[in-house]
């Protein structure tokens, strides 16, 4: 395949993105793409890119590695800051080299907001206040986070609706914002205009009926513990690793925490790990599609995909 030709034309790099909500098979895909392209595979995955947790971020099988080359696997620590801007560079230099060896890059993931990051560029809000966080903190101590949660819905009812309630970071930061300006963080994402993308972007989206996704969820679960979770848990906070650190809080190795300190009993641990995942893939699913560049199939559509991006190409 010619991809000097195919960039050639506007002067911008094609990029395929393969999109949608955990459990949905987007490794799969990627994998039969690339093998058929002579593509390679630029993870998305906000959980991936942290070294020491594989189970519990369903990352590629070394097996699945060998069929074609990855790229952004493992290269941080899981107590080392990682955030989109970060991801946008490093993922752009990984497509500058994989274009300029003349071959396509394939972007996979379910972060919706590095995928964003690296096609629309990052938009920029007022600095913060350590006065503001401060009282912001003061209130969370005094009242408990569903109370500034509640105070969001309010003042910014379009930033609740995607933000998570039991992600702190992004809720005080969404409060801090409308305090230090009196408008509110949807406002200032909807308002931002993006530089025109340096990419020649396909967007694959890839969705499933409910029932047969949550099914999924709740099977990837169980292999999961299987494959041996709960001990990559244990050994991440016997090797130090905090277990308030950003990726310690994440799905599955949160509730796997809380199992080991007696929080949860082991049906306590799956009944939740399970909900907060469907719930996840739920928000997931919303984020993608307000894009309306993605072109969405229900696996195993294989032959109309290969058939897309043949013709994009």
């Amino acid at each position: 395949m010619n991809w000097k030709k195919a960039s050639n034309v506007n002067s911008k790099t094609p990029l395929i993105i393969i999109a949608g909500p955990t459990g949905v098979g987007k490794t799969s895909l990627s994998i039969i793409l690339a093998r058929e392209f002579g593509g390679e595979i630029v993870n998305a995955d906000s959980m991936q890119v942290y070294r020491l947790m594989d189970i519990g971020t369903a990352k590629p099988s070394p097996e699945e590695r060998r069929l074609a080359p990855h790229h952004l696997l493992d290269i941080v620590y899981p107590d080392e800051v990682y955030n989109a801007a970060r991801y946008r560079q490093d993922a752009e230099e990984a497509i500058g080299d994989i274009a300029r060896r003349n071959k396509c890059a394939f972007v996979v993931g379910g972060t919706g907001l590095y995928i964003k990051a690296l096609t629309r560029g990052l938009f920029y809000f007022p600095a913060t206040d350590e006065n503001v966080r401060q009282s912001l903190r003061d209130g969370m101590e005094k009242n408990g986070l569903d109370r500034l949660y509640a105070e969001l819905k309010e003042v910014d009812p379009e930033a609740a609706e995607k933000i998570h309630g039991h992600d702190k970071v992004r809720i005080m930061r969404a409060l801090e914002v409308f305090r230090l300006t009196g408008k509110p963080i949807s406002v200032y994402q909807s308002e931002h205009e993006f530089s025109d993308s340096k990419y020649d972007t396909l967007k694959i989206g890839l969705e499933l009926d409910r029932d047969k996704l949550y099914e999924r969820i709740e099977l990837r679960a169980c292999e999961m513990l299987e494959a041996g979770l709960i001990d990559e848990v244990r050994g991440l906070l016997a090797a130090g690793y905090a277990k308030d650190l950003k990726p310690m809080q994440s799905l599955g190795y949160r509730h796997v925490i809380r199992y080991l300190e007696d929080e949860y009993t082991f049906d306590e641990m799956m009944r939740t790990m399970i909900r907060d995942t469907r719930r996840y893939a739920k928000r997931q699913l919303t984020w993608f599609r307000g894009d309306p560049e993605i072109r969405w199939y229900t696996p195993p559509n294989t032959d109309k995909i290969v058939r897309q991006v043949r013709l994009f190409l």
